[in-house]
């Protein structure tokens, strides 16, 4: 007598993807190699953001030898400085402050973006028409010479960077989250929420909001890289805190040098670049990974 074995495989297989969507997106995510790529770096690059001060330690304002001594001479693994500073002291205290502005621009980014896009979306009509022509407004400006403005007129200090950066940028997430807000205000369960009564507020921010965020993360991922290049432009042109090391004020206080010592501005450079690089791979991940179209495929 054979016994009847239930298909039950396919089934849980099948419940399982559904009560588990972050595992179905880590999956995707997880197949694409370059993204992958990516996570690794960002992820050391973080590591030596919150440990290196520690497991590198040292003063990285402190005269250690002559200036412009090469990378590999009497021990300085990228050598000094114009001022015989250690430049791997420099790159290790100054990968701190360069994420630290990153997130926290792209958090400042993303707050403004989605307040307006939110709003602009869900209310529609004269309150959308007004928010977009701000929004406009905003993109239409030349950002970085806005941010150079703002910068030079309230002072160089890491906080009023980061908001300069962030005031400018978020005109982009206020229009992804718009879109978004467009079109899920309305689905038949935004209607059966508004139509039960519940708050115009409780709609957007645990309604709609939480359904609108894949293409948000996205958006906010990219800022990351965005804010790391915006601070370095700003260093370039001498716009920072001097007391403050960032990647980008290690370029700015060395550009004049650049052409007799090269690798005080290149060694930095290649940083941000590695990193803004890795970012955008990731943030490239995210969007495939987030795609419900391609996670069918």
């Amino acid at each position: 007598m054979s016994k009847l074995k239930p298909p039950i495989s396919g089934q849980l297989e099948e419940e399982f993807k559904a009560q588990s969507p972050m595992m179905e997106v880590w999956s995707m995510f997880c197949r694409n190699i370059t993204a992958m790529i990516g996570l690794v770096i960002v992820l050391i690059v973080l590591f030596a953001a919150i440990f290196g001060p520690t497991l590198y330690p040292g003063d990285p304002f402190e005269m250690v030898w002559a200036p412009f001594s090469r990378p590999g001479e009497e021990g300085y693994l990228l050598g000094t400085d114009y001022l015989g500073r250690d430049l791997t002291t420099l790159l290790v205290h100054g990968a701190r402050v360069s994420i630290l502005i990153g997130l926290s621009a792209a958090l400042l980014t993303v707050l403004i973006g989605i307040t307006v896009g939110a709003v602009a979306g869900y209310y529609k009509g004269w309150v959308e028409e007004l928010l977009m022509r701000i929004t406009e407004f905003f993109q239409v400006l030349p950002t970085l010479l806005f941010s150079m403005v703002i910068v030079a007129l309230f002072g160089a200090s890491l906080p009023m960077i980061t908001f300069a950066i962030g005031v400018v940028s978020w005109p982009p997430v206020a229009r992804v989250t718009r879109a978004e807000f467009l079109r899920i205000r309305e689905l038949e369960y935004v209607t059966a929420a508004r139509a039960s009564g519940v708050s115009n507020f409780k709609i957007i921010f645990r309604t709609i909001l939480p359904n609108a965020l894949p293409p948000i993360i996205v958006q906010a991922a990219l800022m990351v890289g965005s804010a790391i290049l915006f601070e370095a432009g700003l260093s370039f042109l001498g716009l920072t805190d001097p007391n403050v090391v960032s990647w980008g004020q290690i370029i700015g206080s060395n550009r004049q040098y650049i052409l007799d010592s090269s690798y005080t501005v290149t060694i930095p450079g290649l940083a941000i670049f590695i990193t803004v690089l890795a970012i955008s791979l990731v943030g490239d991940g995210l969007n495939d990974a987030l795609n419900p179209k391609l996670r069918k495929r």
